[in-house]
């Protein structure tokens, strides 16, 4: 099964059937599920061209091959459609989905933006990368008693799908990730994009299954290419002395996954903890969500417009 972690690929719907079957109810048709699926995404409101992004002091040039759902349509897409604790959402300006595809079928990038304080990058070629991923493999770990208790799978780090590069024409950091989540036939893929700016990261968090790398890895080029920071708020327009300054840099930026301000202070160890309930659960989340929200929209559920029901 390719995208394992997509809450509606049928065959995922079908073994989370077995007990509603028990139950005497009947699962949703592929007709239906189709249905279902082309009803949400008609409720949405696609962007394409340039997106401003206000809190970012950035903006995106998607030009007409990705679309752009706000803030609101990301939370549905994230917390409804994918299954995601609500807290998921908090503080996603966007998500980005390639024009033709959807939240069911291809790849999406979370967007956020992290007010780090300015992250050097002159030590960027010492950098030691294979250290970093062994200290997260650990960390990925440990935090898996956390996950557990929280109601998620063992999530296991089995390597760099792609090792950190930097762009330090472009002030571009990109990684990706090999998951492996428990229970899952395929490993996900998270591949994270991270533009530096003046005071912050601009961070696009693509996630799919790993037998898409290829696709996601080009992707993933193109869209480093579309971030662009407002005059004033580029990584060039820094100043000693006077703006904020992290405490890490490139290898902390990897090592927090999404530039949290406090990575130094927290911890390695602490870090993942905070990122697994708002990023990692994006890639192994509980395929009963899927279930709920097609039982939402077929069920007795429903309300008088076809809204989704908590």
């Amino acid at each position: 099964m390719t995208n394992a972690y997509r809450l509606l690929l049928s065959a995922a719907l079908l073994s989370l059937a077995a007990p509603a079957l028990a139950k005497g109810e009947a699962p949703p048709s592929p007709q239906e599920q189709q249905k279902a699926v082309a009803e949400f995404k008609a409720s949405l409101h696609p962007r394409t061209g340039v997106i401003a992004l206000p809190e970012a002091k950035a903006r995106l040039n998607l030009g007409q091959g990705y679309v752009f759902y706000g803030p609101e349509d990301s939370r549905r897409v994230l917390v409804d459609a994918w299954g995601n604790p609500a807290d998921a959402a908090d503080g996603v300006l966007g998500m980005v989905f390639p024009a033709g595809g959807d939240f069911s079928n291809s790849w999406g990038a979370v967007v956020t933006f992290e007010d780090t304080g300015h992250i050097t990058d002159k030590d960027a070629a010492s950098q030691d990368y294979a250290a970093v991923l062994k200290d997260m493999q650990e960390a990925t770990e440990n935090a898996n008693e956390e996950r557990v208790k929280a109601g998620y799978g063992r999530m296991h780090l089995a390597g760099w799908a792609q090792a950190p590069t930097y762009d330090a024409n472009r002030k571009v950091l990109v990684w990706a990730r090999d998951l492996a989540a428990e229970g899952e036939p395929e490993h996900s893929l998270n591949y994270d994009v991270r533009s530096l700016g003046r005071t912050g990261v601009l961070s696009l968090n693509m996630v799919d299954g790993m037998s898409r790398l290829p696709v996601v890895k080009a992707a993933a080029g193109d869209l480093g290419q579309t971030v662009q920071f407002d005059a004033g708020a580029r990584y060039a327009d820094f100043v000693p002395g006077t703006d904020a300054e992290a405490e890490y840099g490139l290898a902390g930026l990897v090592a927090a996954g999404a530039g949290l301000a406090a990575a130094k202070k927290v911890g390695l160890i602490g870090i993942l903890l905070a990122f697994g309930k708002k990023f990692a659960v994006l890639v192994a989340v509980a395929f009963g969500g899927a279930w709920r929200w097609l039982k939402g929209r077929f069920g007795k559920g429903d309300d008088a417009d076809g809204q989704l029901q908590d």
